[in-house]
Order: C-alpha cells, then structure tokens, then sequence
C-alpha cells in the first residue's frame, strides 16, 4: 500500500542519471511536502540523496525539518509537537506534547538539544524552549508578552540570535534582535532602530548578517541586508537600494550569504563583492535555499519551462542539476504545498 501510495504521488524514479548523483553527493537533501485535499491529504518529510527520492515520514503535517551538525538527526515539527528522526526514516521519536504549538526547530551545535518556538495557541506571541535531542529536559530559555522566533545559534553553539517583536502603540509591532546564551542567561538587546524591523538573523564569520526593513507581507513589505558585530555594534548594508533583499542563508564557512530578489536567488561573498543572480524562482515561491555543508552549492526549488524542479546550484558557475529527475510538485489534487524549510545535511 505504501509503494502504490507513493508511486501515485511521484510517478516516482529511483535511480538518477550522473549529474544528479555527483550533485546529491554532498549528503541528502530534506524538503517537505503535502498534496490533495479535505480529508484525502498525503504527505510528509521527503528525502533526495545520490539521486534517489525517498519519503521519510508519511504525516501530511511534517514540515521544518533542521538537521543536527553532525547530520545524523532531523528534528522537524509535526501537528504543534516536535519530534526527530534519522536521516533514512529509522528511529523516529517525539520530544514534546501538550496543548502548545510547538514549531521551528534548531539543533544546537553539539547536537544535544533542540531550541524552538512554543505558543499558547495560534497566533499567540511565542517563547523560546529547549529539548533534548533525545527528549527531557524541557525548559524555557525566554518568557513574556513579546514574540520571540526566528532563533539561529552561533558557531561555537554559545549564544543564540533571535527576534523580539513587542507591540507598539497603535497595535504595530516593533522587531529587534536579541542574543541569549543557551541556557537563559545573557539576554542582550543587540538593535533598536524604532519604526524598522530587524529579521532573519544568522550568524556569519565577523558577526551576525540580517534582513532590515518592514517584515509584514502585503506591498508595503521591504529589506536590505545588513550586518553587524556579535555585540550589535558597527551595522553595515550589505545589500541595499535595489530592489528588496531577504537573507535565505550564509555558507557553514560564514564568509557567503544567499538572499531573495526580484524572484530571483542570488550569492553574494561577504564584504565589497559583488552579488550573482544564480536562478529565477517560481512565482508565489515561499521554500529557502540552502547551501551545502562545502558552501559550493545551493539547493532550491527553480522555476523551470512551467514546472519547478529541485535542483543543486553550483555557486562558482550557476550550473543547475536536477536532484530528482522526474519529481513533479504540482501533482495531486487540490494543490501541493512545499516547505518553506529545506534542509541540506551536513557531511564532515
């Protein structure tokens, strides 16, 4: 029943042509992905790896997936719970329950626990929590009126960037950036600038990068791209005044950055350097790129003769390999959604 269910979904392949291999080569490539509707909606956490398209978990509301550094974890989200589970589906296991909504997991850098956001229910402000990898030990790392989310950790997995985003008058809310250590202690305000947000903070070799700018959706929705030192000191516009920038990732040496524009993806090296447009994205596209634990390639959904296809981009040429030849996203009925996380696992 399981191989009927996903041969329908895919017309699924399973063994790839070279250039996909060499480009999955790099360790496996996680998205998720739901199709159908009403009561007949399948879907879960899907796997590309030296080719091979394979479904990991077969819960529709699997979604987020974030690997721990030494890529032998996933933790993901699933129905307001988190759970984590291996690489090729084994071992799945869930962290926390309860009537919170629990969502965005972060795997610390020694891969012993995982930071995430808790709300009382939905569209409530969220606090930020943390898990063991293996489950325990929940506690919470920030609490109070505020919205905090977005959480990234440093490097070293000694401090965590986040946003706070607190109500002004008039029912706006204002977002800054704050850091923390992981466990508690240390909260620093790192920006205030007033009536422009700060948002989708990562760290980056000479301090933290970040999008500035108004973070709502609609049309007045903008940003550049900053950064600034770990202490929130000496900000500087990275990329800024053409067209509106939003940071999508930086390269596990901390020296690239990836950033949207114009539905287009682009990379651009830290510093004075100029920026390189690597692929058009499909129109309404909500999923990140990622790049590779070697900062050589990108992974991304691209637009593509009236299709999107998963492809890995090669960020010195622009050349495009197609992960899973044949993956077709807009199968099934009713729609299908992707992501908006993908993640790339690491390799050392």
């Amino acid at each position: 029943m399981f191989k009927k269910t996903l041969i329908s979904l895919f017309a699924l392949l399973v063994l790839v042509v070279p250039t996909a291999a060499s480009a999955a080569s790099g360790g496996a490539v996680v998205f998720s992905k739901a199709s159908g509707s009403g009561d007949d909606i399948k879907g879960g956490l899907f796997a590309v790896n030296d080719g091979r398209l394979n479904q990991l978990t077969e819960d529709p509301t699997d979604a987020e997936p974030a690997f721990s550094p030494d890529g032998r974890t996933i933790a993901f989200a699933r129905g307001g719970d988190i759970f984590s589970v291996r690489p090729d589906g084994s071992g799945q296991r869930q962290l926390t329950s309860g009537a919170e909504l629990d969502s965005v997991p972060v795997v610390s850098a020694n891969g012993r626990f995982v930071v995430f956001e808790r709300r009382a229910g939905e569209g409530a402000a969220a606090d930020l929590y943390t898990v063991g990898v293996m489950g325990g030990g929940l506690r919470a790392l920030t609490r109070g009126a505020e919205n905090d989310h977005e959480a990234a950790f440093s490097p070293d997995g000694r401090a965590l960037v986040f946003v706070r985003g607190t109500l002004r008058a008039g029912g706006d809310s204002s977002e800054d950036l704050y850091s923390v250590r992981p466990t508690g202690g240390g909260l620093a305000r790192l920006t205030s600038t007033g009536g422009v947000d700060e948002f989708a903070p990562r760290y980056f070799a000479g301090g933290i990068l970040y999008s500035r700018g108004e973070s709502t959706e609609g049309p007045a929705a903008y940003a550049d791209v900053f950064t600034m030192r770990r202490n929130g000191t000496k900000p500087k516009a990275q990329v800024a005044g053409v067209g509106s920038a939003y940071v999508e990732d930086v390269s596990p040496d901390g020296h690239m950055l990836l950033f949207r524009r114009d539905q287009g993806l682009w990379a651009k090296r830290i510093g004075p350097a100029k920026a390189r447009k690597l692929c058009q994205l499909p129109d309404g596209s909500e999923t990140n790129g990622t790049f590779s634990s070697d900062g050589k390639r990108v992974a991304a959904f691209v637009a593509s003769e009236e299709r999107q296809q998963l492809v890995a981009i090669s960020v010195a040429s622009g050349r495009q390999s197609e992960l899973a030849e044949g993956f077709e996203v807009s199968e099934g009925e009713g729609g299908t959604s992707l992501g908006p996380v993908i993640a790339w696992q690491p390799r050392r």
